[in-house]
């Protein structure tokens, strides 16, 4: 009888961060890019913190749920992204930079109030309902780190790959971009076909998970110790 409860509590603690984390993270990309001059989000509705606006069936509910249930390190998703018109901004390869930045920004001080609140919870009794916040803080916390590191590899499609083309000079930006036709498969590659393999050949290939791993603990540490835990 406890058991299916007590699973049900504890994937309630993922549901609310995770929205928040990729919700947030695209509307920040939005409102980038309206501040510098491309109407495109806001034309399409997509600057609304409405979660039906912005979910994506794949990303934002079956991917996390299959994690969830696989007991995975690491849980995460995406929105559906938010349509920018790069050529409508002010200054197309300069402001590119500005958009694709703030959703990893987004996500990197969302992480940072989740570990102040944890700091402020954490002297609190351990009732029930003490317990669930910080389970949901802690959650934030991880989740946004993991958005935020994600998505800054260098690499198209993620922002990172959007920063490297606005910072590349001209002829190597548009080398760079075409490879974003083949990003989202090469990206399966990395997060799941190496891994495969490593285990084949008997060879750890899950860079992955190591980037992950390493990068969550150091920011995760220096975020709790600056909030006293």
């Amino acid at each position: 009888m406890h058991q299916p409860l007590n699973t049900a509590i504890l994937a309630s603690t993922w549901v609310l961060p995770l929205l928040f984390a990729i919700i947030l993270h695209e509307v920040a990309h939005g409102y980038a890019a309206y501040y510098f001059g491309d109407n495109t989000a806001k034309n399409h509705g997509r600057l609304s913190l409405n979660p039906i606006k912005h979910i994506d069936m794949t990303g934002t509910v079956i991917l996390p749920l299959l994690l969830f249930a696989m007991n995975s390190p690491f849980l995460f998703g995406w929105a559906k992204p938010v349509p920018v018109a790069f050529q409508n901004l002010r200054n197309p390869k300069k402001h590119m930079i500005w958009v694709a930045l703030a959703g990893p920004a987004t996500n990197i001080v969302l992480a940072f109030i989740s570990a102040m609140l944890m700091g402020m919870f954490a002297s609190k009794p351990t009732d029930i309902g003490s317990v669930w916040i910080l389970l949901n803080l802690n959650n934030s916390l991880n989740i946004n780190l993991i958005l935020m590191l994600f998505n800054m590899i260098p690499f198209p499609p993620l922002d990172g790959g959007k920063v490297a083309i606005g910072l590349l000079p001209i002829k190597l930006a548009v080398k760079f971009a075409k490879l974003e036709r083949h990003g989202f498969m090469i990206l399966l590659i990395i997060i799941f076909g190496l891994p495969y393999i490593g285990d084949i050949i008997g060879v750890d290939m899950d860079y992955l998970q190591k980037y992950l791993s390493f990068s969550i603990h150091f920011f995760k540490s220096a975020f709790l110790s600056f909030a006293g835990i």
